[in-house]
């Protein structure tokens, strides 16, 4: 009896990779435009239910929330992190290309870092900044919101690189590095939009690759909400900004060869430290050319 031939899997096409990639984009975008109008509209009713409250209680000048100021002193919304989330969660769920782990992976990732990036958005008084400040605050016995979001991410990264059944090198790569994406593009959030923008560059090359159909979801759903973040109407804050980094380890975790992974985490891990030593918003005005990326399209 002749043996059974076990032929490899089909490589996908780098045509149908992109189209899969292009049809994520699209439906991340309807479903982050959906979620955003959602949550929007609901905001007069709780707003009215919260003046109640707080004039009952004798705290009616308590401020909001799920609002900020922004570094120009603009009050925003807070609301577009949430809305990016859902987002990419659904679309990752119905998007074309993607086997069952994968999607898990990828909205464990996103969920568990946006939940812990709102944990510090609502939780946090901004006191201690960077790894030394958290890990300083540690070090004399407070735990900060900031440390509890970094365990919670590296936990919830841990978990979703397991999801992709690998050996426990690999493992432990692929959540290291989906722990450092999501610091690092939070790093980036000090402007509006300019986080947004570095997830728009680094990631939209990917549509041409097998990693399209988990980075659709992630550029339509950046993209669709950027203009609101430009007009200064909203703001990613940490939920939203760690998850867009979390989304985007999965991609590469899922997707990249072990040498592309370990270079992409040795290089998140480079800036991330660098950034403790430099500040980013000064780096970028004294480029010109980065300084007009990222003031384009924000208010004057």
């Amino acid at each position: 009896m002749r043996p059974v031939q076990v032929l490899p899997p089909r490589p996908v096409s780098r045509a149908r990779s992109l189209g899969h990639g292009v049809a994520g984009a699209v439906l991340g975008a309807v479903a982050a435009r959906a979620s955003y109008a959602l949550l929007t509209r609901r905001v007069p009713t709780v707003r009215a239910r919260l003046r109640r409250a707080r004039a009952a209680s004798g705290s009616a000048d308590r401020p909001e929330a799920w609002r900020r100021s922004n570094f120009r002193g603009r009050t925003v919304t807070l609301h577009e992190g949430t809305a990016l989330v859902g987002g990419v969660c659904a679309a990752a769920a119905v998007c074309p290309g993607l086997t069952p782990r994968t999607r898990a992976a990828l909205n464990l990732a996103a969920t568990g870092a946006a939940a812990f990036g709102a944990h510090d958005d609502l939780g946090g008084d901004g006191g201690d900044r960077g790894l030394r400040g958290h890990l300083g605050a540690l070090a004399h016995g407070r735990l900060t919101t900031g440390a509890v979001k970094m365990l919670g991410i590296a936990t919830t990264g841990a978990a979703a690189a397991a999801l992709l059944r690998r050996g426990p090198l690999d493992t432990l790569l692929d959540g290291a590095l989906i722990a450092a994406g999501a610091n690092l593009v939070n790093l980036f959030d000090l402007r509006p939009g300019r986080a947004t923008k570095v997830v728009l560059l680094g990631a939209s090359p990917a549509l041409a690759t097998s990693a399209a159909p988990l980075v659709g979801p992630v550029v339509g759903a950046s993209a669709a909400l950027l203009p609101d973040e430009l007009a200064e109407r909203t703001m990613l804050g940490d939920a939203g900004a760690n998850a867009l980094g979390a989304a985007l380890g999965v991609a590469a975790a899922a997707r990249g060869s072990r040498r592309a992974r370990l270079s992409l985490l040795v290089g998140a891990v480079a800036l991330i430290l660098v950034s403790e030593r430099i500040s980013f918003s000064g780096a970028i005005d004294r480029v010109p050319a980065l300084r007009g990326i990222d003031r384009w399209g924000r208010c004057a």
